[in-house]
């Protein structure tokens, strides 16, 4: 790693593979849910893990484990975990130890355990006004957090479906499209009417319009 901006270092496709190695002991939903047992922030668990939580099983492995938080709240977050770093990346550059003008324009931190060097959390800070999510994607779109944040039987907060398979469309990579079958079936028809709005408004044509 050698190119060096604003204290980030530039990831060369090595270091990038390399960090991959170092996820291996990412926490599970249940685990992270324990470090923020009584937090007020609007937390959700994002993401593959998401839709795992929706259909009440895990339908297959995940590389890491990311939750969603509104920006503004972020100190709240980070606080319930003293004693572990956070790291901001983006664009394939990695600022270990964020300050806060780096923070102010990323929103994507890794929480890593400093005595192993390991990843266990990925957190997006995302676009709020209030207690309004605001998609990053498209800032005309924005729930209420009641709206949009489901929990399972025994508490776990996930984002809603549609808008994890809002999300996943963009790239629509192989699990991204195993996600998107496995999950469809099981979406009311109010879920699948806010997914085919969402996908037209952001991702006009998309191949899994034909599907909803």
């Amino acid at each position: 790693m050698s190119e060096q901006r604003a204290g980030g270092i530039k990831l060369s496709p090595a270091d990038i593979e390399a960090l991959g190695a170092r996820w291996s002991s990412c926490w599970t939903p249940g685990q992270v849910a324990q470090h923020l047992t009584g937090v007020t922030v609007p937390w959700c668990v994002a993401a593959g893990w998401a839709l795992d939580l929706f259909r009440g099983t895990q339908t297959r492995a995940h590389g890491d484990l990311e939750i969603a938080v509104p920006a503004g709240d972020f100190p709240d977050i980070r606080d319930r975990f003293p004693g572990y770093a956070f790291d901001a990346v983006g664009s394939g550059w990695i600022w270990e130890n964020a300050t806060p003008d780096v923070l102010a324009v990323t929103h994507q931190t890794w929480l890593r355990d400093r005595t192993t060097g390991d990843y266990l959390l990925d957190v997006f800070r995302e676009p709020h006004d209030g207690d309004t999510w605001i998609c990053r994607h498209d800032p005309t779109i924005r729930f209420a957090y009641d709206e949009i944040i489901q929990h399972t039987p025994d508490g776990i907060p996930y984002l809603a479906p549609e808008l994890v398979l809002l999300f996943k469309a963009r790239h629509a990579r192989p699990k991204d499209q195993a996600d998107f079958e496995e999950t469809i079936p099981y979406l009311t028809s109010a879920q699948r009417r806010t997914l085919t709005r969402l996908l037209a408004e952001v991702h006009p044509g998309h191949r899994w319009l034909a599907n909803l």
